[in-house]
């Protein structure tokens, strides 16, 4: 558990994670997309009852009304209250991002951009044996405060063809316009191709295993996608000074999620490594989920390093999905920091907050992404256009120069078209 990296004296980069496909999972992927594509409803079915256990033939393919209803009447009101806050937070925090469309005129241009929604988005969210209404809240808010008119929700159901009705809760108030029985890459090749009863869309969002990502990486190009997820990362940089419990706390809770996720500690204390360690065994006694939380910590690392200089070098090489920052001034080791899915800064901060809508989306680059992808946020469901109008004064002043340069790229097409203009101004 935590094993040693001591890189004061030697230094050195560090490789971030990498998806790699796993050419079978590739094949596989490749003929559920080709069925899905050819027979629509019918594969989904019978991939739905051989790869879910669950037989759809008659609670269908499409949640009903009926269902809804059940599940507002079986979820607690605690529930949903707590959804309900978390709908409203998501929906302040996505009204922040969005582009704002604007228009100059110069020298007889008028030009600026105009923003559009998209017209349909698909929201992937994990299912099965777990249930996850906070990822439904995290992908359909933004679309919705984004404008998008067509909104489907696709997740695995359970054995019984039922989808729990927590995540059907958390559609309805996030905004979801319709949710599909489906879940693997036989739902993303639904959502990408259309089926008779799943309309196509133009981008997929949201995380899900390694079916999931080689389906996105597949259709990637045919529609959108928000990017490929990983497992689980946390990098937390702490001084001497820092909560070993709070800090043992923040790593067991990125570990639970998935046996290959990713935890990495740095410092420059030594000893403060110690306290970690006997602080993690004293949590581990009474962890939940406590073999997926020991397979994980089993490759966490802990990273000795010189100054704060190197431990935010450590930070970028890593580009990891959170980023947690122990230290007396966070704020001026954030001035350092180029690359992290989000932020949490200092000890109340914890990493969970942002998992459930407190000031993030937990929708975030994974696998070394962040050093070139941003977490999931409203402006991911909007086009931005330019607009351009021009009087015929302007297109006389433009022309030589615009011309000259079009010539000499060969493309005599394009200097006379403004050639054109300029002689009948």
């Amino acid at each position: 558990m935590l094993e040693l990296l001591d890189l004061r004296e030697r230094g050195g980069r560090l490789e971030p994670t990498r998806l790699e496909p796993d050419p079978t999972v590739v094949q596989t992927v490749r003929g559920i997309l080709d069925r899905v594509r050819a027979e629509g409803d019918v594969a989904l079915f019978e991939l739905t009852l051989s790869l879910d256990g669950a037989d759809l033939g008659e609670r269908g393919l499409i949640v009903s009304p009926d269902e809804f209803a059940h599940a507002q009447s079986e979820t607690p009101s605690e529930l949903k209250a707590a959804i309900d806050a978390l709908v409203e937070r998501l929906i302040d925090l996505s009204a922040r991002q969005l582009p704002r469309e604007w228009s100059d005129e110069r020298d007889g241009v008028r030009f600026g951009e105009m923003v559009r929604p998209l017209r349909a988005v698909g929201c992937y969210v994990p299912g099965g044996r777990a249930v996850y209404p906070s990822s439904v809240c995290m992908t359909i808010v933004p679309a919705v405060v984004a404008g998008v008119e067509e909104i489907v929700l696709a997740t695995p159901p359970r054995v019984d063809g039922s989808v729990p009705p927590l995540v059907l809760y958390a559609a309805v108030r996030a905004g979801a316009t319709k949710v599909i029985k489906s879940g693997g890459a036989q739902a993303i090749g639904a959502l990408a191709f259309g089926t008779e009863s799943v309309p196509h869309v133009d981008r997929i969002v949201g995380p899900g295993n390694l079916y999931v990502t080689e389906a996105k990486r597949q259709l990637a190009g045919v529609v959108g996608i928000d990017g490929l997820a990983g497992p689980s990362e946390v990098v937390v940089v702490a001084d001497s000074k820092a909560d070993p419990e709070l800090a043992a706390a923040d790593l067991i809770a990125q570990a639970e999620h998935d046996p290959e996720a990713m935890t990495h500690f740095v410092t420059t204390d030594v000893s403060l490594l110690d306290r970690l360690r006997e602080a993690l065994a004293r949590a581990l006694v009474d962890a939940g989920r406590k073999e997926i939380v020991e397979q994980a910590l089993a490759r966490a690392r802990g990273i000795l390093v010189r100054d704060l200089d190197q431990a935010a070098e450590v930070v970028d090489d890593l580009a990891a999905e959170h980023l947690l920052v122990l230290l007396d001034d966070p704020r001026e080791f954030l001035q350092r920091v180029r690359n992290a899915g989000a932020i949490f800064l200092g000890e109340w901060s914890a990493v969970p907050f942002g998992d459930y809508g407190v000031a993030s989306n937990h929708v975030l680059p994974t696998a070394g992404t962040a050093r070139f992808a941003s977490g999931l946020r409203a402006a991911d469901f909007v086009t931005i256009r330019s607009v351009v109008q021009m009087s015929a004064e302007a297109a006389a002043s433009f022309a030589d120069q615009a011309s000259a340069i079009a010539r000499a790229e060969g493309l005599g097409g394009h200097a006379r078209a403004m050639e054109l203009r300029k002689e009948r101004a």
